[in-house]
């Protein structure tokens, strides 16, 4: 790479991408971060130009393309669709992704993903036929493979420091594997006004770009993802039961949703109102089947210790957790440290000598200079000390052996160069993230030393072991990896991408790796979080499924599964054992067909019935619990907060009542209509109904009418 700065010296997106194509040639082949990282005003002016230019190849390798939500039913766009052109107003969507929705990308070019948007590309067959499978922690490798050559991101600034901000995740080993290789490539960084800017492997140096660009927010703001969608109550159910899995002083992993926002909630109210939280776990029952596997897994009290974040994507929920006081166990980037403050022979908070002689009983004995400097940033050895040439200095220049076995060096160390008390610890490494407008605010305004704990890196580091086995197993004490899947097969295999009939959901993602790092971790345990039932087409389907043709978690990985209606341990158990867990905590109204494809499969005993305590497992028992504990405020609709207006707010109350009732409640409250309250027309009003033009809407507005009473 040729075109390094001195400083920060910007170019125009034009002039760049001329640059671009005068370097590269006509076969562009683009990396771009998945999610919030794009640099949508460039990647514009790169399609813009191939579609101007039909001899230019542009082929975009890049995951979770950002989209403008849409309302299509006209009913509830009345609604939505007004409170999406308010908050997406600075937003624009890439020029690319509206093209490739409608079938339109010209034949020059190409769009190429390894995670979708949940649900968005089924029955796309161009988005399916270019889909690349791939554990994120693979992706970088793919991505270099299919020949990329031009690097690009959205990044942070702060004077002439430079961040990767939201989306260290994989670009950094893109590059890293390009000049392994020894491939020509451009990088490019566009600089974005209102990224926060993060610390930790996410900072980077201007000379790592061969251009930078400015953007601008006005036109191209950040995407956020709003709250207005209540929790709902399978989700509360299935979040406070996962929340009771989570040990004090351990490590947690969370994935965006609803159901991650519910253990938060869960995790908050078991920290913050314990009697609460307690009440509640007997309220669902958890106390009376799971007992056992609360204490000996997770627990009930407050959280003392605190938590660890290690986690591929910082959701918004962290944030509540850190600012809540419980995301705040810090780990240190030494393994032996580590291994000795979870042995309880090293006091962050005052230091010891006998630490010296703790650590050396580890195997610490020859001091590297690269050990010395992560202790010292770490203030195990005091800053006015310093390493040599296998020697340790005092300020004054006296010297000692940087040998911790040796008596006489530890002498010299506790004396002279030992520190205090520790610093710099991480309570969170975080790949990526992705929240609202709130979020980002929340990240900017805070203080430096409160931000520097919460550190950004690859997900080469935070997914796997791999790159430092000794220290990542120290740090990730008692994990839980908590996610999501569509259903389970009785003999424990998960679902979580892919359809069965190969249409891709979204993608693997990173879960993969979590659940093979719980099984490879002391005390680690993989959680996933799946609705016991859904409704499609009109007609309720369960999610506990006797077989399935598509897996994402194989049977050989089977650890915890949580539906709404409970816990199954899946852990080291016999396939007749996972059978009765899986089938006790499904919904009720599909037991029985369980039962038999279960026997006759010859997996589970002719004779077994399901126990009478799991004979009700229905979704109006669900909703009653959440309920009563929403009347007591222990599960908001609304935990974080919410997008919509007071007013909007009714309205989406009110639409949603409307969709529950059946077709004939409709009609009943159509005849009898009412007459307008002050709720009514302020409903009416933010769904542009107060005088309706046509029959149909006139119909509409007699429902509120006569709901909004």
């Amino acid at each position: 790479m040729s075109l390094k700065h001195v400083g920060l010296r910007f170019v125009d997106i034009e002039s760049c991408v001329d640059e671009i194509i005068r370097r590269l040639g006509s076969d562009l082949r683009v990396a771009m971060p998945l999610g919030l990282g794009k640099p949508v005003e460039l990647i514009d002016a790169l399609y813009r130009r191939a579609c101007d230019d039909s001899d230019l190849s542009l082929t975009i390798f890049t995951a979770l393309s950002l989209e403008r939500p849409r309302e299509s039913n006209p009913i509830r766009g009345r609604l939505l669709n007004p409170v999406f052109d308010r908050l997406y107003a600075n937003y624009s969507e890439p020029l690319y992704l509206q093209d490739e929705r409608k079938g339109q990308l010209p034949a020059n070019i190409s769009l190429c993903e390894f995670y979708f948007k949940a649900g968005s590309r089924l029955g796309h067959a161009a988005a399916q036929q270019n889909y690349i499978s791939s554990n994120y922690t693979h992706a970088a490798r793919d991505v270099v493979a299919r020949g990329s050559n031009l690097v690009i991101q959205l990044l942070a600034r702060e004077g002439d420091r430079l961040s990767m901000s939201c989306n260290p995740d994989t670009s950094a080993e893109v590059v890293a594997r390009l000049n392994d290789e020894g491939r020509d490539y451009v990088a490019v960084g566009v600089v974005h006004p209102d990224l926060p800017f993060m610390y930790g492997d996410a900072e980077v140096d201007a000379d790592q770009f061969d251009f930078l660009v400015a953007t601008d927010s006005e036109q191209h703001g950040l995407f956020q993802v709003p709250h207005l969608a209540p929790i709902p109550d399978t989700d509360y159910a299935i979040g406070l039961r996962a929340s009771a899995l989570i040990a004090d002083g351990g490590t947690l992993q969370l994935g965006i949703g609803a159901m991650g926002d519910a253990i938060v909630q869960s995790v908050l109210l078991r920290h913050q109102r314990n009697e609460d939280y307690r009440e509640l776990l007997k309220k669902f029952d958890v106390d009376e089947h799971c007992a056992q596997l609360v204490e000996t897994v997770g627990g009930r009290g407050v959280f003392e210790k605190g938590l660890y974040g290690a986690t591929e994507m910082f959701v918004e929920g962290f944030l509540h957790l850190f600012q809540g006081g419980i995301l705040r166990r810090p780990v240190y980037d030494f393994w032996a440290l580590q291994q000795l403050i979870n042995l309880g022979q090293c006091n962050p908070e005052q230091l010891d000598p006998a630490c010296l002689v703790a650590m050396a009983e580890l195997g610490v004995r020859e001091l590297r200079g690269k050990d010395f400097d992560i202790l010292q940033y770490h203030g195990f050895f005091r800053d006015d000390c310093y390493y040599k040439e296998g020697q340790l200095f005092s300020s004054s220049g006296v010297s000692c052996a940087a040998n911790m076995a040796n008596p006489t060096s530890q002498q010299f160390i506790a004396t002279h160069c030992l520190g205090s008390q520790l610093r710099n610890g991480k309570v969170m490494h975080g790949g990526f993230f992705l929240g609202s407008d709130a979020f980002y605010r929340a990240l900017r305004d805070m203080p430096e030393d409160e931000r520097r704990k919460l550190a950004m890196c690859g997900v080469d580091k935070i997914n796997q072991l791999d790159q430092n086995p000794r220290l990542y197993k120290a740090q990730r004490q008692t994990a839980r990896f908590i996610n999501t899947g569509l259903n389970v097969s009785l003999n424990g295999a998960v679902a979580s991408d892919t359809l069965e009939n190969g249409q891709v959901l979204s993608g693997v993602g990173g879960q993969y790796n979590f659940v093979a790092m719980a099984h490879q971790l002391g005390g680690g345990r993989s959680v996933l979080m799946i609705r016991a039932s859904r409704v499609q087409g009109g007609k309720a389907l369960s999610n506990v499924v006797a077989s399935y043709g598509a897996c994402t978690i194989p049977r050989h990985l089977r650890d915890i599964v949580v539906t709404e209606y409970g816990i199954a341990d899946l852990r080291s158990k016999t396939d007749e054992e996972v059978c009765i867990a899986l089938i006790n905590i499904a919904d009720s109204r599909f037991q029985d067909e369980l039962l038999a494809a279960a026997k006759t499969a010859g997996k589970l005993s002719p004779s077994y019935t399901v126990p009478l305590q799991f004979r009700n497992n229905l979704p109006h028992v669900i909703s009653a619990k959440v309920a009563w504990a929403r009347a007591k405020g222990m599960m908001p609709a609304y935990p974080f907060g919410c997008d919509f207006t007071e007013a909007e707010l009714d309205a989406a109350k009110c639409l949603k009542a409307a969709a529950d009732l059946s077709l004939t409640q409709k009609i009943v409250a159509i005849i009898n209509g009412g007459e307008e309250t002050e709720l009514a027309s302020r409903i009416l009003s933010v769904l542009g109904l107060c005088e309706p033009l046509g029959f149909k809407d006139k119909l509409i507005k007699r429902l509120i009418q006569r709901l909004a009473r």
